[in-house]
């Protein structure tokens, strides 16, 4: 069900408020580079800064201007069950095609916790679920026995975007998962080494930017054809490196606005990209063909 390529929406500001025409763009180019999906209000979509009726509001505008040609896979996690059962909800009100679910991320759940959260936002939607397991920005993981006891009660739990960094977590989830459960992998430099252990695809920051190059390398990937994955994969690595110099999504946009796609805009307490790692990330995007 999820698997290929699907980018995680940076969500445009300009002058401190959603920059419509902007995002209404960035979709257009998703959806002629043929991608697999959209992720409106994900970490890379600052969700955690945009409040209750933007982020709706950024879904609902993700459903229009996809327009049925690429899935929309809303962010609707939270640190709090009940706000994310309300996200999912209205999420699937506006006609989102599915969600992703980050780990309840400051609290430390234990993993008796973190299952009772996703059981609980499952039962609540029929919309298929993404987990994310992001251990890096949420303290904790969702271990491997808790994604297959999910998957195993939860019908709609269908699919894991994995950021953990560990090839052999990749191994160990497709030990105990069913074959028709997707693992994507999280993180864009990753990617290959991930489908090579039994990921499809990948949920992509560099897709904002480059979106018909990773789908390329993810396609290969998927019909085996390793050898024009690797060399795609090996053009395109410090670039996926270096969008991630500084903190999620400041890079990328550093990016996107030297295409002239944008502005950096980003909202406190994220800042805008310093001059040097913008002059280190410009450097390698003109190396790589990118501007």
């Amino acid at each position: 069900m999820f698997k290929g390529t699907i980018t995680a929406l940076v969500t445009p500001f300009k002058n401190g408020l959603v920059d419509t025409d902007a995002f209404c763009a960035l979709i257009r180019r998703q959806v002629e580079a043929k991608v697999e999906g959209i992720v409106p209000v994900g970490t890379t979509g600052e969700s955690p800064t945009l409040n209750h009726d933007e982020h709706i509001r950024v879904i609902e505008l993700a459903v229009r201007w996809a327009n049925k040609q690429t899935k929309v896979i809303a962010g609707t996690g939270s640190n709090s069950t009940q706000e994310a059962i309300e996200y999912t909800q209205e999420a699937e009100k506006v006609g989102a095609d599915a969600v992703l679910l980050v780990a309840p991320y400051y609290n430390k759940p234990t993993q008796e916790g973190v299952y009772r959260h996703f059981m609980a936002v499952a039962q609540s939607t029929a919309l298929p679920i993404v987990l994310y397991s992001i251990p890096g920005r949420c303290g904790i993981e969702i271990a491997v026995e808790t994604v297959a006891r999910l998957a195993k009660d939860a019908k709609n739990i269908v699919a894991i975007k994995e950021s953990g960094g560990s090839v052999d977590r990749v191994s160990k989830l497709r030990q105990v998962l069913p074959d028709d459960f997707d693992i994507i992998s999280g993180d864009d430099g990753l990617t290959l080494p991930f489908m090579s252990a039994g990921a499809r695809g990948v949920i992509s920051v560099a897709s904002n930017l480059i979106p018909a190059e990773v789908k390329s390398m993810v396609d290969s990937a998927l019909s085996g054809d390793y050898r024009t994955a690797e060399a795609l994969h090996r053009k395109y690595y410090p670039v996926f490196t270096d969008i991630f110099l500084e903190s999620n999504p400041s890079p990328i946009k550093a990016a996107l606005k030297a295409k002239g796609w944008m502005d950096d805009e980003v909202r406190l307490p994220l800042v805008t990209m310093g001059d040097a790692n913008r002059e280190k990330l410009l450097a390698t995007l003109k190396k790589a063909g990118v501007l």
